[in-house]
């Protein structure tokens, strides 16, 4: 079979043995075949099909207080809430963090308590409390400090919380090793000692457990005799672009968090959203896409490149004309981000290509090192790396004598678990994170251990792993003429796509090039053709310059396979067919 253009191998994703699950589920729902096979080839059962299509918080919802510390956090919280403590949110400079820091401030004004988010600078703070900020709060009169979306592993920074007796609670969703830190309660369902089974969820998705918690408990209290409850539902907008945006699987909850979430976005109640919206210029009704590839990157981009504090305070404001300037400033970092991202990334690509051509291409891991890279975008300087290469990718930004780096995996790698490691050994002066991502800070000196130390970790399944992330998942080969918006719009109702619940590939056999056009950002414009004439437009996002865009360039007009996810565009009230084009092979 001819080698792809990204050197994959195309599998069918749908294994023979789920084939007769597809058939029942197509016969007992009256599904189209391919529909029936899709789901069967993502561990859909026939007992889960009913709440696959109709994920509800009723179905998913687990009791808040199954997780470790929940009831004494939402207890302490209702506490200072009813006495009008002065509080004080730390959030995470990322839009988990924001969301977090957005929903416990939200939910704390109701009840008329103006609680202060302090979310850190990225270059001169770094990620976390840190013990200067913890003392200065302190000092202002704050009575209770809620760390979200970090604080897990933030030990010295809270013991000086204690000391300065200071009530602090954790809501957090990194991994732990098992010493918990010092603190009135930690929530967090990756605790070694929580069996709540919800160690899938983003912070914002743990904050609304919190919320739910509290909301009993004020309600037992009596609280609401004289007052309505809070509508939580209505901050799920908030929690479905976290969720998306930090990337953790759409199943279960995480899949209803999504769905109802987008439902709020589309009614446009949050005024800091709406106007982030419109200054993205999205009119369409918001799908997953819009949360990671659009509201995600901007919200980001003040603490990559700007202001940390601009996206918390977007998400929390109820004034239009300061949400419309915060979304402006965020639209203009965006771009900035973008122009930074682009140069680090062609330096990046370039050293990992001659470290594979001098050292060895067996290297388990991408790694490149920038002297003038900007901190805030060397994160997605390593999701870039690991695209192109395949394999765990590290970007770092020196500073001095030491160097920051933010790290991106692929499936069979935990990251978070390597790094954790390395700080345990005395390589790495802190790090942690995700399975899937991490960060972490190094002495330069230190930096031949630390890629020995890859080596040896990596190496061993390096073989196995690349076969894994070597291949592109086919859902079915179809033609052009299938790939009609009534199609693409059943698919569709499978969604929210995402991380754990992928969109569907289809593949198209002997289709010809008819058309390549190169556009501005390295974008390359398509036309596909099949046999019988029928054609369907293409984009092969940011393709020029790499082995794909290289062979569909050089494959013009010729007859190849290709294979991609479908999407409807919408252009000016007409709908038309697109695929988003991911590898193409010869015939």
């Amino acid at each position: 079979m001819p080698q792809s253009a990204t050197g994959k191998i195309w599998k069918e994703l749908l294994e023979p043995v789920k084939q007769p699950l597809a058939l029942a589920m197509a016969q007992r729902f009256q599904l189209d075949d391919v529909i029936a096979q899709i789901l069967a080839a993502r561990d859909v059962t026939l007992e889960t099909v009913e709440d696959f299509f109709n994920p509800t918080l009723r179905a998913f919802l687990p009791d808040p207080a199954s997780l470790t510390d929940m009831k004494i956090a939402a207890q302490r919280f209702c506490d200072a809430l009813q006495a009008k403590q002065n509080i004080t949110i730390f959030g995470d400079y990322d839009v988990d963090g924001a969301c977090s820091s957005a929903l416990v401030a939200q939910f704390a004004a109701y009840f008329g308590v103006n609680a202060q988010i302090y979310i850190p600078d990225r270059v001169t703070e770094g990620y976390g409390p840190n013990i200067e900020v913890i003392t200065e709060i302190a000092k202002k009169g704050c009575q209770l400090l809620i760390t979200v979306d970090c604080g897990a592993t933030s030990f010295a920074p809270l013991e000086a919380a204690k000391q300065l007796n200071l009530d602090v609670l954790v809501l957090d969703h990194h991994q732990m090793g098992a010493e918990v830190p010092h603190a009135l309660a930690v929530v967090n369902p990756n605790r070694q000692d929580d069996l709540s089974g919800m160690n899938n969820l983003c912070a914002a998705g743990v904050v609304f457990l919190f919320l739910i918690q509290a909301t009993k408990i004020l309600r037992a209290r009596g609280a609401f005799e004289t007052m309505q409850e809070p509508n939580l539902l209505q901050m799920l907008d908030c929690v479905a672009l976290a969720t998306v945006a930090d990337v953790v699987p759409l199943k279960g909850l995480n899949r209803a968090f999504v769905t109802q979430g987008l439902k709020v976005l589309a009614a446009r109640n949050n005024v800091g959203l709406m106007a982030l919206s419109d200054a993205a210029r999205i009119y369409e009704k918001p799908a997953p896409y819009h949360l990671g590839y659009i509201l995600g990157p901007r919200i980001n981009a003040g603490g990559r490149v700007g202001d940390a504090a601009l996206g918390a305070r977007l998400l929390t404001t109820q004034n239009l004309a300061e949400a419309t300037d915060i979304a402006q400033k965020l639209e203009r970092l965006n771009k900035e981000r973008q122009a930074i991202e682009m140069h680090h990334v062609d330096e990046a690509i370039a050293q990992m290509e001659t470290k594979l051509a001098l050292v060895s291409p067996n290297v388990p891991y991408a790694l490149a090192i920038g002297e003038n890279w900007h901190v805030g975008v060397v994160g997605l300087v390593a999701a870039r790396l690991k695209e192109r290469f395949n394999r765990p990718s590290f970007a770092f930004a020196i500073s001095g004598e030491l160097a920051t780096c933010s790290a991106r995996s692929v499936v069979g790698v935990d990251i978070g678990a390597i790094v954790r490691s390395a700080v345990e050994q005395g390589i790495l002066l802190k790090g942690g994170g995700h399975a899937m991502a991490a960060g972490l800070t190094i002495e330069l000196k230190k930096l031949p251990e630390f890629e020995a130390f890859l080596q040896e970790k990596l190496a061993a399944g390096f073989l196995e792993i690349s076969s894994e992330n070597a291949q592109v998942l086919i859902d079915g080969y179809i033609g052009a003429k299938a790939a009609n918006v009534e199609f693409i719009k059943k698919i569709q109702l499978l969604g929210p796509f995402g991380s754990g619940m992928p969109e569907p590939v289809f593949g198209f056999l002997h289709h010809t090039l008819s058309f390549v056009e190169e556009l501005k950002n390295n974008h390359l414009r398509l036309t596909i053709k099949a046999k019988d004439g029928t054609t369907l437009k293409a984009m092969a996002w940011r393709a020029v310059g790499t082995p794909l865009g290289d062979f569909l360039q050089v494959n013009r007009g010729k007859t190849v396979h290709i294979c991609g996810t479908l999407a409807v565009d919408t252009w000016q009230g007409n709908e038309k067919a697109s695929l988003r084009v991911i590898d193409a092979k010869r015939v």
